[in-house]
């Protein structure tokens, strides 16, 4: 401790200088925190709210290409199949188009077998098995639009409409679910698929995925394999992969995400890096003479050389840890604003923050501090 005087000292030589360099360090990693969080924090969520003992089974050509209902009993023929649930995916909203809910139908019942982290009291599964028209709504949506176990809702379709023409179909809430894990937002409904299919105009027989059970995640591979083996060649080739191969795959298709914020993170990052390496030169050049005197008061050239590195650490690290502070308390926001649960800056973006800030100190750092330990005591008082 002895040497921080020194140190600061010398950090706020020149006051304004010092503080726009911090600045860009702030703001830079404040970027970096949230662009390396969203990505990190949606791996993250997707590595621990999926299973790869459920797969997705869709059609080879696209998502929206849908799959004849009746590959369900040869799907669940495959030895390591425990249950296989179709999803008709049915586009709903509530009022108006803009008031999106994620709405499907499934068999309720197999569906929640597959899915325990979905909560439903056991008095509304049984109403809901008794009702035609009934749904389970999510918490979340619920204390959103106001409804009750009771409640009639009318659900538009931007997809399916009914055999009368009308796109507009009415179902009756007869239970409340929600997530077990209450950082997950409660907010779809579900109704039944054999009122769904029934009642719709066009598309009957057929469903948007198929999510199947497995007992041995070590087989996920080759289940998934035989499934697509038994329509190969078919009109309708499938194309599987576990939940969370699924989950991955739908981001990615808005694009390669972690290359553009890697992109746009190091080139920041390396714009940084000149920058507060100009900075340290300056700081060095103006002060050759005080080094100088320094090393006369026995100062070693490996001391002069630290306290040199020490500044920009200090600089880097504090702006850094101030910058990543920002992004801790900005993130929750962030995800908020996607629709995404609220969630915490992942520590591993923080430990990689604090690393990319220690090493840009000492990449910025090194040749003026190399300078300062080769620097000659004559030749610095005599150009003074």
């Amino acid at each position: 401790m002895k040497y921080f005087p020194l140190i600061w000292a010398g950090l706020w030589r020149k006051r304004a200088r010092t503080c726009l360099t911090a600045l860009s360090i702030v703001v830079a990693f404040s970027l970096f925190g949230i662009m390396r969080g969203v990505t990190a924090g949606l791996n993250d969520a997707i590595a621990e709210f999926t299973s790869e003992t459920r797969l997705i089974t869709q059609s080879r050509i696209n998502i929206i290409e849908p799959l004849p209902l009746a590959f369900l009993p040869r799907i669940e023929s495959i030895d390591g199949v425990t249950s296989v649930v179709p999803y008709g995916y049915f586009g709903g909203y509530y009022q108006e188009p803009r008031n999106q809910i994620n709405t499907a139908a499934v068999y309720i019942d197999e569906f929640l077998e597959m899915y325990p982290e979905f909560v439903l009291p056991q008095e509304q599964l049984e109403a809901m098995m008794r009702t035609r028209t009934g749904a389970i709504v999510g918490r979340d949506l619920a204390e959103r639009f106001g409804w009750k176990i009771g409640d009639r809702i009318p659900l538009g379709s931007t997809i399916h409409t009914q055999r009368d023409g009308s796109s507009v179909w009415e179902l009756d809430i007869v239970g409340i679910w929600h997530m077990r894990d209450e950082r997950v937002e409660s907010d779809d409904i579900y109704f039944h698929f054999d009122y769904f299919d029934e009642s719709r105009s066009s598309g009957n027989g057929t469903v948007a995925v198929f999510m199947t059970k497995i007992g041995d995640v070590s087989r996920s591979a080759e289940i998934a394999e035989r499934i697509d083996a038994l329509f190969a060649n078919s009109p309708n080739e499938t194309f599987t992969q576990n939940e969370r191969d699924f989950a991955l795959a739908q981001i990615e298709q808005l694009g390669d995400i972690d290359f553009f914020v890697n992109a746009i993170v190091g080139a920041v990052l390396f714009t940084l890096l000149f920058m507060t390496g100009n900075t340290m030169m300056q700081s060095v050049r103006e002060r050759i003479p005080e080094l100088a005197v320094l090393k006369t008061y026995g100062y070693r050239d490996a001391g002069v050389a630290a306290l040199v590195l020490a500044e920009a650490l200090i600089l880097c690290a504090g702006a850094g840890l101030l910058g990543l502070g920002i992004a801790a308390a900005a993130f929750p926001s962030v995800f908020e604003a996607m629709g995404v649960v609220p969630l915490p800056l992942p520590g591993s973006v923080v430990a990689i923050g604090l690393a990319a800030a220690g090493f840009l100190a000492f990449v910025s750092a090194l040749p003026p501090a190399l300078r300062a330990q080769r620097l000659s005591i004559v030749d610095a008082l005599a150009a003074r």
